[in-house]
């Protein structure tokens, strides 16, 4: 039901056109939880394993990176690299789809964080946005992201082929990406999908009336890094019809913080504290008087 609501939500907001008091947006509004990667934290990230155990800890939607195999599949994985999170070495690119199912996704994630090492994980594969889609079904909350499109011509119409092979729910998904570009294309593709602009601030973060109109013309959203915000620029992104979903935000105390700011949705590796922060701040909204200001 979460989810649900959540997405309807969204739907609503994206579309409204609203610009309402910045306090009234923080008070009233949901805060949709982005499971990043799954649930990230618990478990090796971009495997079903993470997705499921995002999906049960309320995370609204499965974020997925994609990255696209020698022999042109899109699968789900962060870097451009299988070093990192597989037993592998070497670019996505230059592997084939059956070389990237050889790999072990899983053990990396058991040494790095032996806190939440399992057996399970030990030779988890990577998955296919294609198997990502059949396993949880077209009315899944997918925010899937073209990672270096400039890698992997014609990613964005495989991506659409499947979304529309899958008949995967355009109100709900997001697609997102740092590329302009690809956004843009995307946009020419199939202008129904709802897109988000990822930022990456290196310092403070200051959003003008030309970047906010600029982003509006092609996107709903944008999706800044945590580090470098305040309270001014998530007031304006939201008063001047954008949704702002942060990343990726870890802490209980940044949730809070970025709550009380007006966001309106954040990454995070740990969807069960984010789902506790929303569900206490909705307790307390219920509880307050209603003259209380």
């Amino acid at each position: 039901m979460t989810s649900l609501l959540s997405a309807a939500v969204l739907g609503a907001s994206l579309f409204s056109g609203h610009n309402a008091d910045a306090e009234s947006v923080q008070k009233h509004h949901d805060v949709l939880d982005v499971a990043h990667r799954g649930a990230s934290g618990y478990a090796p990230e971009h495997t079903l394993t993470s997705y499921h155990m995002g999906d049960k800890m309320h995370g609204d939607y499965i974020e997925i990176d994609l990255q696209m195999t020698k022999d042109g599949k899109l699968i789900a994985m962060h870097d451009e690299t299988v070093d990192r999170t597989t037993n592998g070495t070497g670019e996505v690119k230059d592997f084939t789809l059956n070389q990237i199912k050889q790999l072990d996704a899983g053990s990396w994630f058991n040494e790095k964080y032996p806190q939440y090492a399992k057996p399970m994980y030990k030779g988890l594969k990577v998955p296919t946005l294609e198997e990502i889609f059949k396993t949880f079904g077209k009315n899944k909350n997918y925010y899937i992201e073209t990672k270096s499109p400039d890698v992997y011509p014609g990613m964005e119409e495989k991506l659409i082929s499947l979304v529309n092979k899958y008949h995967i729910n355009k109100d709900t998904l997001l697609v997102q990406s740092f590329s302009k570009d690809s956004l843009l294309k995307v946009h020419k593709l199939d202008p129904s999908l709802k897109l988000i602009q990822l930022l990456d601030y290196k310092k403070h973060a200051v959003l003008t009336d030309q970047d906010l109109n600029s982003y509006k013309q092609y996107a709903t959203g944008i999706g800044p890094n945590k580090d470098f915000l305040d309270k001014a620029y998530v007031q304006k992104a939201v008063n001047g019809g954008l949704e702002i979903h942060p990343y990726t935000v870890n802490e209980t105390a940044d949730m809070q913080r970025l709550i009380d700011w007006g966001v309106t949705g954040m990454f995070t590796n740990f969807p069960d504290k984010l789902h506790q922060v929303i569900e206490k701040n909705k307790q307390e909204q219920n509880h307050r008087p209603v003259n209380a200001e």
